[in-house]
């Protein structure tokens, strides 16, 4: 079977050349090209350029398909195709955006198609939203609590605790959460990505929020941290 190869008719690497280089070991002493550069000679199908993309990008982009799988596996294989994906659709990227963003949001694609490929019944939000009296008042007053996620998670010592209260959430809750306030989609994006409607997003992500807030408020309060 011939080769793969980009709209411009240089070959795209094969999976195995492509799990050849997840392993490779960095050179130590040899500059990186820039984004700038790297694009026209990924174009141009040099063979150096492949191996700098993977060293450039593999690391970042593994945490990014692996926030949303949890799987290592998974991850694995979802970052594999979302960089044949990235090689073989060079010719379409049209350079409006960095090079990072675009695999960015080809790995967040790929890891996304995973997830529904392997996705469960999936448990309800509801026992971690506010619950409301008859007189439309919270049942229990929540804590005063001004800061964002991305606020949270840029605290070193919240910001595991904060991934594994949102790993928590039902799943459809969780990667609205990732794709708005971790990996910093804007809403149309993550709707496009997540198939659904900007309401859809909105709505998830104003739950999420909530009920992040809920099984958060216990460890915060309780673990010698303060609600900012």
């Amino acid at each position: 079977m011939s080769p793969v190869k980009t709209a411009t008719g240089s070959p795209a690497p094969r999976r195995r050349d492509y799990n050849d280089r997840m392993d490779m070991t960095p050179p130590s002493n040899r500059p990186q090209p820039t984004e700038g550069e790297l694009l026209p000679a990924l174009r141009a199908g040099e063979e150096e350029a492949f191996e700098a993309f993977v060293r450039r990008f593999c690391d970042p982009m593994y945490y990014v398909a692996r926030r949303i799988l949890r799987n290592d596996e998974d991850t694995r294989d979802a970052v594999q195709e979302a960089f044949l994906s990235a090689f073989r659709g060079l010719d379409g990227f049209d350079g409006r955006s960095k090079l990072s963003t675009w695999v960015h949001r080809i790995v967040i694609n790929a890891a996304l198609k995973k997830l529904r490929a392997v996705q469960r019944a999936e448990q309800s939000i509801e026992p971690l939203l506010p619950h409301f009296t008859d007189g439309e008042h919270h049942a229990t007053e929540p804590a005063a609590w001004g800061a964002s996620v991305e606020e949270l998670t840029c605290r070193a010592e919240l910001r595991a605790l904060v991934h594994r209260r949102i790993d928590q959430l039902p799943e459809s809750y969780r990667t609205v959460i990732l794709l708005r306030d971790i990996e910093g989609l804007d809403t149309e994006e993550a709707a496009a990505m997540l198939g659904t409607s900007v309401l859809v997003v909105k709505t998830r992500l104003h739950r999420a929020r909530q009920a992040l807030r809920t099984l958060l408020e216990p460890d915060l309060k309780g673990g010698g941290h303060e609600l900012p």
